[in-house]
């Protein structure tokens, strides 16, 4: 498998390297398993001969010009962490340069990737209008207001649809590199995540922090504060709109378009964030499910179990 890695100046360290260590130690592990050679031929290519990436390391990079049509071309994070710094970066010359020959690549059958930061390149290029995507859950409000046209689903991990596959926050690389890995064999995937120590994660939900998403925007903001003054005392979409003056339909709209969701699937999220910090502070159940405005312990539960796919026993004991 011929991929492409490409590289930008202040590309994250971690998220580049983490690609191209995964599929070195995949290398490794089949030629050591009986592979007859190393099943994945990685290039870092680039706009430029030479990079620098986010914490100041240099390295030289093929000439995009120069390479031969791969199989994958992936797109790691840049070092752009708030809306205003991303969007002057995805104007930069190399960055444009970059995306000029990926929308043709993809025409001609290349399959294209990313994860964090780098899926919006791929929005940008036009690759993702139409599918379903994920991308790094803290810029996720930005993301639906800059591409609306992409079905964006920012609790999942990783996203594969029509030969385009994104993958969520910045160790997001590792599930992209290790997803790919599992499509050339998935015992070798399996070798892969057990020399590295990588977990299996399907799912961002569990590292979302609902208040960081709420600033992105004032009314969302306001929302968040009643939301959290009012836990114990349970939801109403009416006296929330109220509090905020402004009508229950505006506010419906404008969580949908900054969150992704509902005011009660949003207002449901800070109460799994509270009820968890007070797991960890060793409450019991049922003095929790009064704080978060549940009529009992079975109903807390039950919530916990469906919103992070496992038990309270096993989030008890993690948190402690």
């Amino acid at each position: 498998m011929r991929i492409v890695i490409l590289a930008f100046d202040g590309v994250f360290d971690t998220g580049m390297t983490v690609l191209l260590d995964t599929f070195a130690t995949a290398n490794e592990l089949a030629v050591a398993n009986g592979f007859a050679k190393p099943p994945f031929d990685v290039k870092l290519v680039g706009a430029r001969k030479r990079i620098r990436t986010a914490l100041g390391l240099s390295t030289l990079v093929e000439p995009l010009a120069a390479v031969r049509k791969p199989d994958w071309a992936i797109v790691p994070a840049i070092n752009a962490k708030q809306p205003d710094k991303l969007a002057a970066a995805l104007q930069r010359r190399d960055v444009r340069e970059a995306l000029a020959h990926l929308r043709p690549w993809h025409a001609k059958g290349v399959n294209v990737g990313a994860a964090c930061i780098g899926t919006f390149l791929l929005a940008e290029a036009g690759l993702l209008d139409g599918r379903e995507a994920t991308t790094t859950w803290s810029l996720a409000p930005f993301f639906r207001e800059r591409y609306p046209a992409v079905r964006l689903d920012d609790s999942r991990m990783v996203v594969a649809c029509e030969r385009v596959v994104t993958a969520g926050a910045l160790m997001g690389h590792l599930d992209l590199a290790l997803w790919l890995v599992r499509r050339m064999t998935p015992d070798l995937a399996t070798l892969v995540a057990r020399f590295m120590l990588i977990d299996k994660r399907d799912s961002q939900a569990r590292y979302i922090i609902p208040d960081h998403l709420a600033h992105a925007d004032p009314m969302i903001a306001g929302f968040e504060r009643w939301a959290r003054a009012n836990l114990s005392a349970g939801f109403s979409l009416h006296d929330a709109a109220r509090a905020l003056a402004v009508h229950t339909r505006t506010l419906q709209r404008r969580t949908e378009a900054v969150l992704g969701k509902s005011p009660l699937a949003f207002f449901q999220d800070l109460r799994i964030e509270h009820a968890q910090h007070l797991v960890s502070c060793g409450y019991d159940l049922e003095t929790i499910a009064v704080e978060v405005g549940y009529d009992n312990a079975a109903t807390l539960r039950n919530l916990l179990r469906r919103k992070l796919g496992r038990g309270v026993r096993e989030l008890r004991a993690e948190m402690r």
